[in-house]
């Protein structure tokens, strides 16, 4: 990168970016996060014909849904916002999309546990290039007032997606199963669920390319010779550890409202057509709308309401927000999987939607505006590091194992999901209140931070 580049992309600037040019960011980031949870969530509506026709165990399929997608999906956050704290965020989302979009197509050509497990990683690697400079991009966009309601419609993204994986699968499902023998030009025969990675997979490079009518933001916070410097990931770290009392509660309480939410959308609806009888495509349908109406509802709830909180000078309004979603959750989440009425069902399950959706906006808004510019994406990846190996990697395993080895039984999904509902919240809401004290000091000194000279490359 020139020098005259370098200095576009980190001079500071007095105001901030026109809104609605800011606006038309947020909208082309939340395509790429929408068309991320599409390729990744796309699995769980086909966990039937793929234990069929690879012969796998529930066991085997959450880690397919979990592990397989998270350990690199995680790990390879922090050397990529490691570039992305010095480099174009905007080139390196781009890069990503691409790259996880034909690895979602690789997942169609898959014919054996081990190539669509490799695939899945695949998927993981290419979507990591994706929250932690969005995250840190958005920053530089939106002053910290309305950046929660900036990075709640960012985070609707997940919803969106994953209702439109059901809706978009569930489509795909009912045009290819009046087809006796699926076979494509180049490949040959193909089972339905190969075809559904392929349809979802190949949209997703023409979203690379929208990424390109994006421009990267001056970095704001910066003055005078910190525009130039770096700061190294050990030091990113020890800023970390230096503030454990105000990020270990942030990253360990939402890692484990991320475990609920995970495998809750693991093994939805193969619990609904497993347990309950209901057909995949309905289940596609129904519960994709559900998903793709009532959680959104909660993310942009929450961040409209974090910011009205922050204006009036509540400095850890997205955190308590977050808490009094987690104890609000354990009783609609325990009670909504064990009900054997479909309308008793569908009324627990509407808040239970809502309240898993209030972290996922907030909470990484929560983390920008306490962690400075020049580090931002190596801070969210460590944040995506913990919640990902702790909410993805684990959640959709915890209910798969619970059903295989405790309950030794396939249609004890229901108990599954109810335990989870009850743990993990708890446990959240106790980690995230005892946090809230320290946010506030956090965000007190944010602003008075400078790299020191040990901290440059």
């Amino acid at each position: 990168m020139s020098n005259a580049a370098r200095h576009h992309l980190t001079s500071p600037s007095d105001g901030w970016p026109r809104p609605a040019y800011a606006w038309y960011v947020v909208f082309v980031l939340t395509v790429a996060y929408t068309f991320s949870f599409v390729d990744r969530q796309i699995l769980s509506l086909l966990v039937g014909p793929i234990r069929r026709d690879l012969g796998l165990s529930d066991t085997q399929i959450g880690l397919l849904q979990g592990l397989a997608f998270a350990v690199f999906y995680s790990l390879l956050g922090i050397p990529i916002a490691r570039l992305a704290d010095h480099h174009s965020r905007r080139g390196i989302i781009a890069a990503g999309v691409g790259a996880w979009s034909l690895m979602t197509v690789a997942c169609g050509f898959a014919r054996s546990y081990p190539a669509l497990f490799a695939a899945r990683m695949g998927v993981g690697v290419g979507e990591a290039a994706l929250s932690p400079p969005a995250f840190s991009l958005l920053a530089d966009y939106f002053p910290p007032h309305r950046l929660s309601a900036a990075l709640g419609v960012y985070a609707m993204g997940i919803y969106i997606g994953a209702g439109l994986a059901y809706i978009l699968g569930g489509a795909v499902i009912s045009f290819a199963s009046g087809i006796d023998n699926i076979v494509l030009p180049l490949i040959g025969p193909v089972f339905t669920w190969q075809m559904v990675f392929f349809l979802v997979g190949l949209p997703g490079l023409l979203v690379a390319l929208l990424l390109w009518t994006v421009k990267e933001p001056a970095r704001r916070g910066l003055a005078g010779e910190d525009i130039v410097k770096k700061v190294s990931f050990s030091a990113a770290v020890d800023f970390i550890f230096r503030r454990w009392r105000t990020f270990f509660p942030h990253f360990f309480g939402l890692s484990l409202l991320s475990m609920t939410g995970y495998g809750g959308a693991a093994w939805t609806p193969e619990f609904l057509i497993r347990v309950h009888g209901y057909g995949r495509i309905e289940v596609a349908y129904y519960y994709g709308l559900m998903v793709l109406v009532l959680a959104p509802v909660g993310v942009a709830g929450a961040g409209w309401l974090a910011g009205r909180m922050s204006a009036r000078g509540i400095t850890d309004a997205t955190m308590r927000i977050i808490a009094v979603a987690a104890v609000l959750l354990v009783p609609v989440g325990v009670a909504a999987p064990l009900q054997s009425s479909l309308p008793a069902m569908i009324g627990l399950a509407v808040p239970m939607i809502v309240l898993q959706a209030v972290p996922f906006g907030i909470g990484p808004a929560a983390l920008q505006v306490i962690t400075p510019n020049r580090m931002r994406a190596q801070v969210s990846a460590v944040y995506i590091l913990v919640i990902n190996l702790i909410g993805l990697g684990l959640g959709p395993f915890f209910v798969a194992a619970l059903s295989q080895y405790v309950f030794a039984d396939g249609m004890t999904l229901g108990w599954s999901l109810s335990i989870l509902h009850g743990l993990a919240p708890t446990a959240a809401a106790v980690i995230v209140f005892s946090g809230l004290r320290h946010y506030r000091q956090s965000y007190a000194g944010a602003a008075s931070w400078r790299p020191r000279e040990s901290a440059r490359d």
